[in-house]
Parts: C-alpha cells; structure tokens; sequence
C-alpha cells in the first residue's frame, strides 16, 4: 500500500447483533479482490468470525480487523460484535477509529444496541455514515429506518440514495449524487447505471433538492450558487456531503441489501469519498509526565504516539493492535509504556487481516497495525518516544453486571484456570477476575450471561482446562445517602515498636471515587498520603462486607495526627481503611441493583401475557407500540428477575416473540428485598 495520510481511511463496523455487520464486511471483501468466495454467517465460514467460538455462536465476539484498498484508499475495516455482553469491543474499536459505519435493519430499524453504539461513537466525535441493511427482506421501510434515525438517534440523516423497490422486489438503488439509477442483475457484482425509473423520478428529484438543502451552508460559494437558483454539481455535492459527515453536520444515509450484494459497492465509494483521513480528525490530546497538556496532530515526522487497543495472547506471543497517531514505529525500535514507565521492544509490525497477516517493516502516523513482542502492554496504554512521553486518555470500561463463581474440574487444573483467567481478563477488560472474599471461590464478572459462557468456553477450548461455571449472580452496588465526617485514631503498643495514625476524614456521595487531599500545616507528612489513598480506596471496593462494591464517593483527608516513630505507611492504610467503614455505618447504605432496557417484539396475540410476565419480574412497561414486525414493548426490568428470560419469553409466545437487553441504569432495591440479599451475603 502507499502511505498518503490523506488516502487513508480507518473504519469501524457498529450496529446491533444481527443487523448484517458481518455479512456486509465479507462482501466489501469479496467487491474488494480481497477474498475470492464469500462466506456465511450461518454455516460458519466468514472471514471475520475466525474463532470457534464465534462460528459456534453464529456472532462477533472479538473486533477484528482486516485491510484492503479501493478507489484509490487504503482502508482498514474493523468488525464490531453487536452483542451488548460485548460492547467494550466496539468501546476500543471506536477509540482508535476515524470513521464508523452503523448498519441497521430495514425491517428493525434503531435497536436498543443501535442505540448504545451509536452514543458511544458520540463519546468520540466519530463521523458516520449509515447503511439501511436488509431491504430485501420483508416488511423493509427505509423510510420509517430514516425516521428512527433522526428521532431516535437525534441524528441529522442525509438521504444520498433510495432504495429501487424493497422486500422481494429490491432491484438496486437511485443516487441522488447523479441522478443515475444503479440495478444489479442475474446476480453480478457490478452495476448497471441507467435512468431513473419514470414511477420514482418526482420522489428521487425532491430528495435530492432535501439533500441539497442539508449540506449546501457546508461551503459558502455553494451557498451563493444555491441562492442565485443556479444548480449543484455531482462533484461539489460530493464535497459537500464529505463536509458535513466529517463535520458532525449530518449522517449520510444509504441503502442495499449485503445478502444480495446490492448497494455494497457505492457504500465502498461512500466510505472512500466521504470519511475521514487522519489529518481530518482533531490533534489528539495527552499529558507529559509534569501534568501539562500536549497535542499531537497526524504527523509521521513528530515523536512517537499510540495507542495500544487490545491485546491478545497466541501461540507466537503477544499480539497486540495499536493506533499511530503520531511518528513511525519500526520492527526492533525500543518503545515507552508512559502509562506505566516501563519500556519495552517491538518485535514483528503486521497488517492484519482477521487471523491472517503480512509482515511489514515499519508503520506511521495513521495506521492501524499489530505488534508482536510487547510484553508489558494491556489496552488502553499508550506507547510513545522515550525522550517524549505522553499519556493519552484510556478506555472507557463498563462495570460488571452479573458475576458467577468459576471451579476448575479437579485440584490439578486450579493452577491452570488461574493462567487462563489472567490471560482472558487481560485480553478483555470489561471482564473481571477476583476471590470471593468469605468462600475463597474464584469470581468471574462481565456484562451479562453470554459473556460468562464464552468465557468459560475460552478457558476450556483455547486453554484446555475443564471448567464449570457456577449459577450467575446480579452484581449488585452500594451508595451513600449523605455525607459524614469520621475522626479515627490508631494506637497500639506493644512492647516494640507501636502503630500510630490519626485521619479525619469527610465522606460524601458521588458517582466515581475522588480522594481529595485537605491537610494544611503538615498534620500527615505528605509520603503517608498516598497510604491514605489506598486504604479509602480499599474500603470503596468493599462496601459494608457484603462483597458489593460503592457507587462511589468523594472522600477528603481534612486533618490527622501523626508520631515520629510510631507512625508508618501501614498504619495509615489501615486507619483509613477503618475510617471509612465507620462513614458507612453512619452515612445510611442503600443497595442498588443494574436495571435492563428489555425491548420485546411479540405478535398481538400474546401481548397481554408479555407484559404481565414482565410485571410479574418486578418490571415497569415504558410503552407498547405497534410495529411492522409486532407489538414493540419497552420495559425497565431488574437484571436479577431477568436469567432465563429466553425460554419463558418462547413458552409464552410459542417461539414467536424476539427480545433485546441492555443496562439502562442503576436503582434503588426495595427494602424488604435488600434485606433478604444482606441476610444471605
């Protein structure tokens, strides 16, 4: 591949489990000359789904990531799962991505992990485009999917294409660009341009005037050519949509079905012409080692700066995916860890595609590649020049939802379970590994049932330990209700040398814990701080004993007391510790429990003994709307009322109802439940 920054597109796939992501990737693919057969979902034999876990399951579990070049740019494709158990995939997918493409099913429209991906790539900046997947399917509305856009999305959708026909009778689309109508027939990869049918002409003519209207105040000599009444050319319009989609103006919204082929190749010239290069992303920002912030823009020539997106462990060591935002990384250079000091060396620089790769000598500002040899990294650390460290902002990493204790089979493999786990929980942050604190058991936490299984499915077939996971349970959280201030002093003596530590500290609700340092006058010497810190910090993540973590608090060292000879870091750690239990006890703990978004389509006949059952599991309808597909009911549900929801909702609906789950918030448990949970943990 050349290396122009401007050519270079890096792009994400997002969208909701089985809107056609996967799908849509293996025949970009194929129109590519990447591939020379075009795989399937269904009988596990895509490109991208390389783990057998993933061809067991039939969905994406592991971003992976591929490259290829069309029209003239070199770019660089990474397929997101769509499952919400697996979101912290699309989380640093989109970290290190330019562009996204967010597919959706024309039959389905937004759905609730539509929704979810869609904000994470808002917490990015990240510019869209949109593909209406499925138009061949039945009870395809392109139009009712562009309206759920802009309301539920609050999205500003720019319609760039109509689809020609729908359902049985997709036969191609019009681009409103041109004006040209594309049609794919017999099956060919290529299509055929002609006019626009005479039936669609007056609806393609006032979608292009919209289109116009949306994106002409992007440059200001079409803005005068628009006034004057003179037309807008197919180039200066392309520019224009380009503007506003690298802008955040607008989304381009297009259409096709990737089963059938149709509409693949102009979301390829989409991709080509409207997302964007590095350089037209903003100089990324990071801290030098004194607190100062520091940008850097897309500059091969500039000092080393990436960003290490995940981590995965093979038969050949280490691999890891990283961003160059900045400089040229080559094979065997000597490389800093600035968010963890330590250094480390390149070994082999791959272009990857799904589990096959190339090797290459070096890579830029820019690029997207996997590094072998990189012992010491995990995602979200930051990799830079020695003589000029910077620290960039990390992941954003969702907390647990549910946990089970996990048993090695038989004493010999406990050893080995113990390897796996870390070796899994590195790859993967969103999953955590601890001990229960009262049994001794082995904790696995992550964002729902699914994860847990293919956890447990990983440790038994990547790493050969025979394992059973035990019945999961809702990781419950607990909250302050107001703030207090605890004095506690430490004194023991013992013939030796004594312990003595004094802190004052004052306890408030927040979402995140902040420790804040207060002391004047140095009534705790400054080295015995950081011992503080440490001992709140350990009672955060304990809570009141139960094994539920805090929400958070803001916690601030006021005042203390200390002993030239008697005081030490232990004892610091330890009064802090104790402190901040006592705050606890005085500050009235509430226990919360994660609440689900359950979105249930089910045919009207079974409407009433849907809704019932979700009452009946402590949920509150939020609404119940009739759609193409069939009765959408929105509903809040406690996670906890939630395992085994699959085969209740098929026995109540003879099969025929579909439901979706994502976290929506945390809320209060009612008290008399919360005493029973507090009575049995």
């Amino acid at each position: 591949m050349t290396h122009t920054l401007t050519h270079i597109r890096n792009i994400g796939i997002i969208a909701h489990v089985d809107a056609g992501k996967t799908t849509l990737t293996e025949r970009i693919l194929f129109n590519a000359g990447r591939i020379h057969k075009v795989g399937d979902v269904h009988t596990g034999n895509t490109e991208m789904d390389s783990r057998a876990v993933e061809k067991a399951h039939g969905i994406t579990i592991s971003a992976a990531a591929t490259a290829l070049e069309w029209q003239g740019s070199d770019i660089t494709i990474i397929d997101t799962p769509g499952h919400v158990d697996f979101t912290i995939e699309v989380e640093r997918s989109l970290r290190v991505l330019d562009g996204a493409v967010a597919v959706f099913s024309a039959v389905s429209g937004v759905e609730p992990q539509s929704e979810t991906v869609w904000h994470q790539a808002n917490r990015y900046d990240t510019p869209r485009i949109c593909f209406i997947n499925k138009m061949d399917s039945l009870g395809a509305d392109f139009d009712g999917c562009v309206d759920q856009i802009r309301d539920r999305l609050g999205a500003d959708p720019i319609v760039v294409q109509l689809p020609i026909g729908a359902e049985s009778d997709l036969s191609g689309v019009i681009d409103l660009i041109t004006m040209q109508a594309l049609v794919w027939t017999d099956g060919e990869t290529e299509p055929q341009e002609g006019a626009i049918p005479i039936a669609l002409l007056a609806k393609a003519e006032k979608a292009r005037q919209m289109l116009v209207e949306d994106v002409v105040d992007q440059d200001d000599h079409a803005l005068a050519l628009y006034l004057e009444g003179k037309p807008i050319d197919a180039d200066l319009l392309t520019k224009l949509v380009r503007y506003a989609c690298i802008s955040g103006a607008g989304v381009p919204v297009l259409a096709g079905s990737a089963y059938r082929n149709i509409g693949v190749q102009p979301l390829m010239d989409a991709i080509a012409a409207y997302c964007p290069s590095p350089v037209d992303r903003p100089a990324v920002d990071g801290r030098d080692p004194d607190g100062n912030a520091v940008q850097r823009a897309a500059d091969p020539d500039a000092p080393l700066l990436a960003l290490v997106g995940k981590t995965k462990q093979t038969q050949h060591g280490a691999l890891s995916t990283i961003r160059l935002y900045a400089g040229r990384l080559d094979k065997g250079m000597a490389v800093l860890n600035a968010t963890t000091g330590t250094r480390d060396r390149v070994g082999r620089i791959l272009k990857m595609h799904a589990d096959d790769h190339v090797d290459l000598t070096h890579a830029l500002a820019g690029d997207v590649v996997a590094v072998m040899g990189l012992k010491s990294v995990r995602a979200g650390d930051t990799l830079s020049d020695p003589k000029a460290p910077v620290v960039l902002d990390g992941l954003v990493c969702p907390d647990p939802v549910i946990e089970a204790v996990v048993e090695a089979a038989d004493a010999a493999s406990q050893s080995k379970l113990g390897q796996a786990l870390a070796l899994i929980a590195r790859e993967d942050p969103s999953l955590r590994v601890g001990t229960d604190p009262e049994t001794g058991q082995t904790l696995v936490a992550g964002m729902g049932e699914l994860h847990l299984q293919i956890c447990l499915e990983e440790i038994t077939t990547t790493h050969g330990v025979t394992a059973r996971l035990g019945q999961p349970r809702v990781a419950y959280r607990e909250a302050l209700t107001k703030a207090v201030t605890v004095d506690r002093t430490l004194r023991k003596q013992s013939g030796g040398p004594g312990q003595y530590a004094r802190v004052k500290l004052m306890v408030e609700p927040g979402d995140d814990f902040v420790f804040a340092n207060d002391i004047t006058g140095g009534a705790v010497p400054t080295e015995f701080i950081p011992a503080v810190e440490a001992g709140v910090g350990a009672a955060i993540s304990t809570g009141t004993g139960h094994g539920w973590p805090m929400t958070g608090a803001k916690v601030t060292l006021t005042d203390g007391a200390f002993h030239p000879n008697d005081s030490s870091a232990t004892a610091f750690e330890r009064v802090a510790r104790e402190a901040t239990a006592e705050a606890f006890a005085q500050a009235g703990i509430i226990l919360l429990e994660p609440l689900m978004r359950v979105e249930v389509t089910s045919p009207a006949d079974y409407v009433g003994a849907v809704i019932g059952d979700l009452n009946a599991r402590r949920g509150l309808v939020i609404s119940s709307d009739a759609g193409k597909a069939g009765q959408l009911i929105v509903a809040h549900v406690p996670l906890a009322n939630m395992f085994g929801y699959v085969g209740a909702l098929r026995s109540l609906s003879r099969g025929r109802a579909t439901f979706a789950m994502v976290l929506d918030h945390y809320a209060q448990v009612p008290n008399a439940i919360a005493v029973e949970l507090r009575a049995t943990n």
